[in-house]
């Protein structure tokens, strides 16, 4: 019987990079109970490529979502959990970006890809046959991390003609940057006000870049919190989740956790088997 192993190796990309590419984690995961793993939403445009199997994804949780096989895959922004399907062994890594990353990677704003999953290729064309390719054939962790900051430089020197990617407004970076910073524990209309705007404007505009509005931002990042003080090896109390990760109480935790998971806390924490994983 295989030993249950759960690894990760996270990393950062290259420092150029890192205004459009936030992190890099691999993942080794073998032995475990075959099961559904829930992907929370977050403030990041997430790409994921398998280095073994093809990934088995729905976009949705326990919703009757239909389940589409992929190599790797590239998602925007979402307002809720992807189910990914495993039967106890994955091996691959997920590349977290920017909402400008979008622009400077796929050259298309993040709100494009909003509530979506495509393949990666769809996007990056022949660069991404090439980076599955060559980060199947590399034989350590760092050789991948190397090879992902290769490529993805010349993707941003090709979407952006060699030069410089920029927001499509500086208020909407400076919006995305209060939120981020704040975990969404920010007032919206104060936001607003510090940048000379509307409440009304700014989430238009705002929606129309990154592909939620501040308010719904504003709650995944509040609900990103909770999920990583949640899911810790030694957790907090969930009342004590609920105060720190900025809700006003527990049922407005528990309610943000049923529509972002599909799921109550104590479901999601029975069926997360990689909370079990050592």
């Amino acid at each position: 019987m295989e030993d249950q192993t759960a690894t990760e190796i996270g990393a950062r990309p290259a420092p150029v990079l890192r205004e459009y590419v936030d992190s890099y984690v691999g993942f080794d995961l073998r032995g475990l109970p075959a099961g559904v793993h829930c992907g929370p939403p977050s403030r990041a445009l997430t790409a994921v490529i398998s280095l073994s199997e093809p990934l088995e994804v729905a976009a949705g949780v326990d919703d009757g979502s239909p389940v589409t096989r992929f190599d790797s895959l590239a998602g925007g922004l979402m307002r809720r959990s992807v189910a990914i399907h495993h039967d106890g062994r994955q091996q691959g890594v997920q590349i977290s970006l920017t909402p400008l990353g979008g622009r400077a990677l796929y050259g298309m704003p993040a709100a494009e890809l909003a509530h979506r999953l495509v393949p990666l290729d769809e996007l990056l064309g022949a660069l991404a046959v090439e980076l599955v390719d060559r980060l199947r054939s590399a034989t350590t962790w760092a050789a991948r991390f190397t090879v992902l900051d290769e490529v993805f430089l010349r993707a941003v020197g090709r979407g952006a003609c060699g030069g410089h990617v920029r927001w499509a407004r500086p208020e909407i970076a400076e919006a995305w940057r209060r939120l981020v910073t704040a975990r969404g524990c920010v007032q919206v209309g104060a936001v607003a006000a510090e940048l000379g705007w509307s409440r009304r404007y700014l989430t238009e505009r705002f929606r129309g870049e990154v592909g939620l509005s501040p308010k719904t931002f504003a709650r995944v990042l509040r609900f990103e919190h909770a999920h990583e003080l949640a899911a810790a090896p030694d957790p907090l109390p969930s009342g004590d989740v609920a105060t720190v990760s900025g809700y006003a109480d527990q049922a407005h935790l528990v309610r943000d956790w049923r529509e972002f998971t599909g799921r109550s806390p104590t479901a999601w924490r029975r069926g997360e088997v990689l909370l079990q994983a050592g």
